[in-house]
């Protein structure tokens, strides 16, 4: 996936198409603002801050009431900005709700034209149920700030009403299926991830398999007949000794040297071909971090990825995979970083993410592994190696340790 791709996705994010519709209210609020100012008519704000100075004796278009304004409007965007960078993660739904009630008293502070970015930011950060009461509350605080002073007809009050269901109705829905949209997509990208990083790793093991054929081939074929001429090169010197013990001993000594240096040549070659058997894990782990663009997986490789024996290679990618997917699906990590190093006769492998994580969780209760984490180590354990949680918070960070050449 290029950088192009990897920036689409970034964008199509909800918690940065929501930054960017703030910054974008911002900009427009500041430009209104500073006209004002600058003496140009433009529309009062409409709050409750509003209402209040007015209520206090104070004039609509009071530049104290502007400036007052403006700071609320700054603090709107500065928590819109930290809720949607932050997400869901690590953070209690209460806690979350606090927050955005918050936010949303700053809105209706300003005008109540803003509080719809607070109900698409409620459909990302809440639960489903909750984010459409939060969005039913919406409808009916714009309705009576809206209606209340106005005292108008019944007729426009529906209308009024009508609107603003529709308003934070939209809001609610694109949240919702953003969110959707982006955890789908995550998914997605993980399970497509797997199966590139596996198809790399079978290739590599199908190339092993083809060259132990290839060395038990010339083993079993040129070895044998190697051996049968340098026995009948003997057999022949011994006989020709007879005759011309000179020249004929000569040309068999000859012979016979050549036969057995050609015999130790095909053993040597046989010798390097199965030491040579080492899979590179090196492309299948840069698939697996190239095939996921809503999380950066770096990478952090030494030579001891391209020299792993067969059923180590399969170990230790099975257990990245597992690993990476928990962290971009589970844990809503922005960054995954996987670092392999070979240490003697050994190959050492660490996750580390910034996701979640799972505070409170001891790491030595071997109890409390899930299905992953019990899989992951049961794989270390066949080869003689181990599985080990670091750490579990902030974030998470498995290490992993087992023979190299298994």
């Amino acid at each position: 996936m290029n950088r192009f791709d990897r920036l689409l996705a970034r964008l199509a994010e909800p918690g940065v198409v929501l930054r960017l519709a703030a910054l974008v209210v911002c900009a427009m609020e500041l430009v209104s603002a500073g006209a004002a100012l600058l003496g140009a008519r433009t529309e009062p704000y409409d709050g409750l801050v509003a209402w209040v100075w007015r209520a206090a004796g104070g004039s609509a278009s009071d530049r104290g009431l502007l400036l007052v304004c403006v700071a609320l409007l700054l603090s709107f965007v500065a928590l819109i900005w930290r809720l949607a960078s932050q997400g869901s993660q690590g953070v209690a739904v209460n806690r979350r709700l606090a927050w955005l009630l918050l936010v949303d008293l700053l809105a209706f502070g300003v005008t109540p034209a803003l509080p719809f970015l607070v109900t698409a930011l409620a459909a990302v950060l809440l639960p489903a149920r909750m984010a459409l009461g939060f969005g039913f509350a919406q409808v009916l605080l714009n309705t009576g700030i809206y209606a209340a002073p106005q005292a108008t007809a019944w007729l426009d009050q529906l209308g009024l009403l009508s609107s603003m269901v529709a308003l934070h109705g939209l809001a609610f829905g694109l949240g919702r299926m953003a969110a959707a949209e982006a955890e789908k997509r995550r998914w997605l990208q993980a399970v497509l991830a797997e199966q590139m990083a596996g198809e790399h790793l079978l290739a590599e093991q199908m190339r092993y398999s083809e060259r132990m054929e290839i060395a038990r081939e010339l083993h079993d074929l040129m070895g044998h007949h190697l051996t049968a001429l340098n026995l009948q090169l003997q057999l022949g010197n011994a006989l020709l000794a007879r005759a011309d013990a000179g020249g004929a001993g000569q040309a068999l000594d000859r012979a016979q040297h050549v036969a057995a240096q050609l015999l130790a040549d095909v053993r040597e070659s046989v010798s390097q071909q199965r030491s040579s058997q080492r899979i590179d894990l090196s492309a299948a782990l840069h698939a697996l971090a190239e095939g996921i663009a809503s999380t950066r997986i770096a990478l952090t490789l030494d030579n001891a990825a391209r020299d792993l024996g067969p059923r180590a290679a399969h170990a230790l990618l099975r257990c990245v995979q597992e690993a990476v997917t928990n962290s971009v699906r589970h844990a809503g990590a922005r960054r995954v970083h996987v670092e392999l190093r070979g240490e003697g006769d050994d190959v050492c492998v660490s996750i580390d993410d910034d996701g979640r994580g799972a505070p409170g969780w001891q790491p030595g209760r071997a109890e409390r592994f899930g299905n992953g984490l019990s899989g992951m180590a049961e794989r270390m354990t066949e080869l003689g190696g181990q599985m080990r949680v670091t750490r579990t918070s902030p974030g998470f960070r498995i290490e992993l340790r087992c023979p190299r050449w298994v």
